[in-house]
């Protein structure tokens, strides 16, 4: 990836502004490598530009897709996922908005079309913490406060909000389960990640787990009906919480229009894997929040039917979380509890909440 470097920058902004601008620090956002950051592997490092124009100071965030694994190998994979999130950015609620798109010329200079060779995407900078910082809390000291309830509220009615918008074109909904199944980012895709001689997780129990999902998008794959406005990415390290319930989403991925189960696992399955973390059981705050989170997404939407299609979204997220890749520290016993999970909801003819203790026993 070529070099930015604050003169590239101050170029590229001034032509798009069509101003004098002065750059004045640029910085890279994310985790710092702390202790609390295992999450080991992500597709870029965001860097945020802090610059002047007219004498007003403005924040903005470029990003791109390292070149890599799981669909990411091409410049053309790459270049489709940043094109995508230049148009799917700002039309979700609350997400921060894009700016430009554009590209890395082979000169070194950022421009927008000819010539290039790499894209990247230019978005607002918005202030706040990742939620991921409110569940580490948690953690270390089991006390579950009002703004932890009210935040995951505000969290579950976003996704009902979300979610209430239907898609018209129903053929997306074949290909967003499609994808679930073979996407570079998605099941085979973790799964092709897995190393060979990995002890819990071998290539025949892979295989399993993926002849398991197979069956479950036969299952999924006509329900065009449920197609509806989707986040498609949203974890804690996606939502961003300034006072209070105020927030706001990054990064939402893969579509615009989906299954609603794959964001209401995706966060579920977040505070079940925290617990595991440190208790190795969901209980304290961690139960509290996963039950209240389904009660009250079923209660507010009337969507029974997704604990019939939930399971292969789970498999999905615990691909990841079980993966070395992306989080090389965890404990084999907290590994082994994300793979009984897998196989469990996967055998499953639906997903109980309420029995959700027994899907993680090995």
């Amino acid at each position: 990836m070529p070099e930015l470097t604050k003169q590239v920058i101050q170029q590229y902004l001034e032509g798009l502004y069509r101003k004098s601008v002065r750059i004045l620090t640029v910085t890279l956002l994310g985790d710092a490598g702390g202790p609390e950051s295992f999450k080991e592997f992500g597709y870029g490092t965001p860097l945020k530009v802090e610059y002047e124009i007219d004498g007003e100071v403005q924040q903005s965030v470029f990003e791109t897709v390292t070149p890599g694994a799981f669909g990411h190998e091409e410049m053309s994979d790459r270049a489709a996922s940043l094109l995508w999130s230049y148009q799917a950015y700002g039309r979700l609620p609350r997400h921060v908005r894009p700016i430009d798109i554009g590209g890395f010329h082979r000169n070194g200079s950022l421009l927008s079309v000819k010539g290039l060779t790499e894209f990247f995407l230019l978005v607002e900078f918005h202030e706040g913490e990742g939620y991921q910082k409110d569940l580490f809390r948690l953690q270390k000291t089991g006390t579950l406060t009002d703004t932890d309830i009210q935040r995951s509220d505000a969290l579950c009615d976003y996704l009902v909000q979300i979610h209430a918008v239907a898609g018209t074109t129903k053929s997306l909904y074949q290909r967003r389960i499609r994808e679930l199944m073979g996407h570079g980012e998605c099941i085979m895709g973790l799964t092709d990640s897995y190393p060979p001689h990995d002890s819990l997780m071998p290539p025949d129990l892979l295989e399993r787990i993926e002849h398991l999902c197979l069956s479950w998008r036969w299952r999924l794959k006509n329900r065009e009906d449920r197609l509806c406005q989707v986040h498609g990415d949203f974890h804690p390290w996606n939502l961003l919480f300034r006072d209070g319930t105020d927030f706001s989403v990054l990064d939402r991925s893969r579509g615009e229009y989906g299954e609603a189960a794959d964001d209401v696992t995706c966060l579920t399955m977040n505070y079940l894997f925290f617990s595991l973390q440190s208790h190795g059981e969901l209980r304290g705050p961690f139960e509290t929040l996963f039950h209240r989170f389904w009660e009250r997404y079923i209660e507010k939407t009337g969507d029974q039917e997704i604990l019939q299609l939930c399971a292969p979204f789970f498999a999905f997220r615990g691909l990841v979380m079980a993966s070395p890749v992306w989080y090389p520290n965890l404990t084999n016993q907290t590994r082994e509890k994300i793979v009984a999970f897998i196989l469990n909801v996967l055998e499953s003819e639906s997903f109980d909440p309420s029995g959700i203790h027994q899907y993680y026993k090995p």
